[in-house]
């Protein structure tokens, strides 16, 4: 098992009252996980954060840091191709990958909720792990770039799990970071409407409202699941 993944998903998880309980063991075992030097330090931070204060705080804050709006969501196939219907044939796909590996997932959660991904590639093959970060690299890099843009405390300490995920490929965050800052409830919500009112349920091929470009990225990232999977699984 990849100690560092394992660390990384459980630290990105929903900070409830069982991962505040979890808090000191996650602390202690990040110096000694073999990661980079330079991030042990920074690391450790979050669960300090997390066990501060009061636990609905910290609640609300991640609630209004990854589940409002689609910049700094925490599933993958958001980044790609947002709410079209296209993410449904790489949400299986995904699925499969975990699925032939031997891993069971939890039927509460989406495979592609990067929690869950990283715990995957924590018990992956190495191969598996690496090709499937490498794939997602500029997502995470992205998404480490708008959480420094939010510029609050717990968006900083998270971005730093997104480095070191990106570490594990032996990459670095390259994109600047962006200049979206924290917004009221009316203005996040308002920003939700409007996307739901741009983009009304339809049904039919005639109607699908996808742009090409969109396409064309989900449809390469699934042909590179169907690779992991292999050409056994493919052709049923």
């Amino acid at each position: 098992m990849n100690k560092r993944l394992a660390i990384l998903s459980r630290l990105l998880r929903y900070p409830d009252e069982a991962l505040r309980a979890d808090l000191p063991d996650i602390a202690a075992a990040i110096p000694g996980a073999g990661f980079r030097p330079d991030l042990v330090a920074r690391l450790l931070r979050l669960p300090r954060r997390l066990a501060q204060g009061d636990g609905l705080d910290r609640e609300e804050a991640y609630v209004r840091l990854f589940d409002r709006g689609r910049g700094t969501s925490l599933h993958l196939f958001e980044h790609v191709h947002g709410d079209t219907r296209n993410r449904g044939p790489a949400m299986i796909e995904l699925a499969q990958v975990y699925e032939q590996a031997g891993y069971a997932l939890d039927a509460r959660e989406l495979p592609d909720f990067l929690p869950l991904f990283l715990e995957f590639c924590a018990v992956a093959p190495e191969g598996t792990a690496r090709n499937l970060l490498e794939q997602c690299a500029p997502i995470l890099d992205a998404l480490h770039a708008r959480l420094l843009g939010r510029g609050s405390a717990e968006a900083r300490l998270y971005a730093v799990i997104l480095a070191a995920t990106l570490a594990e490929i032996g990459a670095k965050p390259a994109q600047a970071p962006t200049q979206e800052q924290e917004r009221t409830d009316a203005e996040e919500f308002a920003e939700l409407d409007a996307a739901y009112e741009s983009e009304p349920v339809v049904f039919g091929p005639e109607s699908d409202p996808d742009k090409e470009g969109a396409r064309a990225k989900v449809a390469a990232m699934i042909q590179r699941l169907r690779h992991f999977r292999g050409p056994s699984a493919t052709a049923r």
